[in-house]
């Protein structure tokens, strides 16, 4: 059997040339991982995705595998767009923030210096029902030295799993995306996801309100790292993140 390939459709786009960091990441770890199933549905362990070029869009992809415990890589033509692994330690949540909290800061969300304003997750530029319009503001909570932002997201049909009845795998991981850079300063500074990892406990209810917060961890150099988390209506966490994000030259 050949390896299975993956395009990425414009609509899940990040900057306006190249797919969405969080939406190829999860895509791939999809195909590197089936997940297992549980009583509420499916879970996938942690997986970790390393970015290495932009993904075009609308292009058929290669993945490989060397060996059945190796990584899998993506490819277009001879260049490694990304790969994914299993991986031993969970990403540490961000804490949570009530809806309320979610609701005001994502009102606060100016967009202001939004380097990418068609990006699928965070771009204000989307349509409902076409982009997530998932918009981080600041949450007004945490350390004094760890910017932390927050906002809901109500997945509805268009970003259905038609398997499962929830969001699919790769929009629950875009979900978990943008909020890092936005804790990060992508307002201020330019910059794309160089590496994910993610554990997804459940998929998203479709038509139920969720929350998005995010937390910057750390930089080093062009490189900031971050964390993100989503929770339901009932605040079970549903999915998180760590992030690292590379500073464009």
């Amino acid at each position: 059997m050949s390896d299975p390939e993956l395009l990425v459709p414009a609509r899940y786009c990040g900057p306006p040339d190249s797919g969405n960091g969080g939406w190829v990441s999860g895509s791939v770890a999809a195909l590197a991982d089936p997940g297992t199933g549980t009583s509420t549905g499916h879970r996938w362990p942690s997986i970790e995705v390393t970015l290495t070029a932009p993904p075009p869009l609308d292009v058929a992809l290669r993945t490989s595998r060397e060996t059945p415990e190796g990584p899998l890589t993506l490819c277009a033509g001879e260049t490694t767009v990304a790969a994914a692994r299993p991986w031993a330690t969970d990403p540490d949540p961000v804490p949570p923030v009530s809806p309320a909290v979610a609701r005001a800061a994502a009102a606060a969300f100016s967009g202001a210096g939004h380097p990418f304003p068609t990006c699928f997750v965070c771009g204000p530029d989307r349509a409902e029902g076409d982009g997530l319009r998932i918009f981080p503001g600041p949450s007004g909570d945490g350390p004094a030295d760890a910017r932390r932002v927050a906002a809901t997201w109500t997945p509805d049909r268009s970003d259905a799993d038609d398997t499962a009845g929830r969001a699919s795998l790769p929009v629950t991981w875009a979900a978990l995306d943008c909020a890092g850079g936005w804790a990060g300063g992508i307002g201020e500074r330019v910059m794309v996801l160089g590496r994910m990892t993610a554990r997804i406990d459940r998929l998203p209810a479709l038509d139920e309100e969720h929350v998005v917060v995010g937390e910057v961890r750390g930089h080093e150099g062009r490189k900031t790292f971050a964390a993100t988390s989503l929770y339901d209506a009932s605040g079970a966490l549903v999915g998180c993140a760590a992030q690292t994000w590379i500073e464009l030259r």
